[in-house]
């Protein structure tokens, strides 16, 4: 039996997750690609400002956002969410002050 617990740290696994807060960086199995922790522990802040209209009118392919707004795009999912929500295509938006359930991932690419 598919078991949530196991794969990211989310409510709703009948009270087992030894996580009740973000849970520690790799304390879960990576993804078939290798990252780890790509969903749920914490929602991942973007550089995107929110505009529910922006989507509509802009490039499909690597669309940079809107240059402003009131909200930041977050991403992904949290430990206080339920597992249907944890899914990188997921999005809320909250004031870019921060809260115990955002965080970031700092990414690199290759030189070359």
């Amino acid at each position: 039996m598919f078991q949530a617990r196991d794969y990211a740290n989310c409510q709703g696994i009948d009270e087992k997750d030894k996580w009740l807060q973000c849970a520690p960086v790799c304390s879960f199995t990576p993804s078939g690609y290798g990252p780890y922790d790509m969903a749920g522990n914490t929602w991942e802040w973007t550089s995107d400002w929110c505009d529910e209209r922006y989507y509509r009118i802009s490039p499909s392919k690597d669309p940079f956002g809107p240059v402003g707004g009131e909200y930041k795009v977050l991403r992904g999912g949290s430990w206080n969410y339920l597992p249907i929500n944890l899914r990188v295509a997921k999005r809320e938006y909250h004031d870019p002050l921060g809260s115990s359930s955002g965080g970031l991932r700092c990414v690199s690419s290759p030189k070359g």
